[in-house]
């Protein structure tokens, strides 16, 4: 397979920050092209995060590689006209701008059913329209806390935000599941309207916590690096003063862990950890067994035995750690990018297709591809000097 399975896909995307740019690059991933139209007064603020790689934010390079920047002012008419030939050549219309403002712009669904027939159109925000919270900005952090994700990380009394930003990223994702399931139908459909919010999104992460609640009354409280659900499951200090993890998730491997790693058949027998719910009602007396056991060994040696006991088994990494891990290097994983900085190195995406290599295009500059773009749409040189005389394009 040369080319990807959404080459020929046009995307136009209204985006900012990480939801909708992990959507669009996702796409694009797949072979779409993406047509990223950016406020000429600065762009993406995303872009201006930090200045880390080259000049550039870390979350920005991240997160749009393989797109076109075009800068367009959509507060003039121009710019907005420019925004309309676009999308009467796109396939799909991605957006993340704060509430309201798609249908200040013209672009609410019902606008678009009659002024593009045939888009499919992703509007990623915050809370969902029709609920009290609807109106308000919402940021990963602020989804996090309201969805109740943060009072089950950390420790009891002191809540932590999870470390990545799970609602942007995987609101992206359900956007780009939503643009895909769509588009398998191809043009000539009605046009098709989907709306993804970050508080649905993690109230559906939080599908296991929620459940748990309703059915048992129990809010269970966060463990750090454990889990409330199954015991024993944690991270433990090791002689050579590093942290492995290690995991059971039945009682099968509870069984194999006692006797096959600890050496330990007495606790394999004992009838408090004979199922999980004992275990979990239990797991203060586990964890100092299994603490005291693995700080007379050094992690290697805790590694080799739990694989040999089949035990699920990970060693608690760094950033620094995971740039130079060996499973990366040896699956080839890494990839050489360009940016308006320079090269960098990027991960490929996750899903790996036989016979596709996915472009890993460069990160654009802001407004890098408006003329040729718009020269695309059949405007003229003296057109397109003409909008950016009025400001209307960069």
């Amino acid at each position: 397979m040369s080319e990807g399975p959404l080459a020929g896909v046009t995307v136009v995307a209204l985006e900012q920050a990480v939801s909708a740019p992990m959507c669009t690059r996702t796409l694009g991933d797949f072979g779409a092209r993406v047509i990223k139209v950016e406020n000429p007064a600065g762009g993406d603020f995303a872009r201006h995060y930090d200045d880390v790689v080259g000049g550039l934010a870390a979350h920005f390079v991240w997160v749009n590689r393989g797109k076109e920047s075009v800068a367009l002012d959509l507060k003039s008419d121009a710019g907005l006209a420019v925004l309309h030939r676009l999308l009467d050549r796109a396939d799909a219309l991605v957006s993340n701008l704060t509430p309201g403002t798609t249908a200040k712009l013209g672009l609410s669904p019902a606008e678009l059913e009659v002024s593009h027939p045939g888009l499919t159109a992703v509007e990623i925000d915050g809370y969902g329209p029709g609920g009290p919270l609807s109106h308000k900005r919402a940021y990963d952090l602020l989804v996090q806390a309201e969805s109740g994700a943060c009072a089950v990380t950390g420790h009891p009394g002191a809540p932590a935000k999870p470390g990545p930003p799970v609602a942007d990223v995987c609101s992206g994702l359900y956007a780009a599941l939503a643009v895909l399931a769509l588009l398998h139908g191809g043009r000539g459909r009605p046009t098709a309207s989907v709306s993804v919010s970050l508080f649905d999104t993690m109230t559906e992460l939080m599908g296991y916590p929620l459940t748990y609640t309703r059915h048992s009354g129990v809010e269970q409280q966060p463990l750090g690096m454990g889990s409330p659900a199954v015991s024993p499951y944690g991270a433990y200090r090791t002689a050579d003063g590093q942290t492995v993890v290690l995991g059971t998730t039945n009682d099968r491997e509870w069984q194999r862990l006692a006797r096959d790693l600890l050496g330990r058949p007495d606790l394999a027998d004992d009838e408090r950890f004979r199922t999980n719910a004992g275990r979990v009602e239990h797991r203060a007396v586990l964890d100092a067994e299994i603490t005291a056991w693995c700080a007379r060994h050094d992690l290697r040696h805790v590694q080799e035995r739990a694989d040999a006991a089949g035990i699920g088994n990970a060693r608690f990494n760094t950033q620094r750690d995971v740039l130079a891990h060996p499973q990366l290097a040896a699956r080839d994983r890494w990839r050489e990018i360009t940016t308006p900085g320079g090269p960098v190195s990027a991960l490929l995406p996750p899903p790996v297709i036989a016979g596709y290599e996915p472009p890993m295009g460069a990160v654009p500059a802001l407004g890098e591809h408006t003329d040729a773009v718009l020269g695309e749409l059949g405007l003229t040189d003296g057109e397109i000097a003409a909008l950016r005389a009025q400001g209307a394009v960069r």
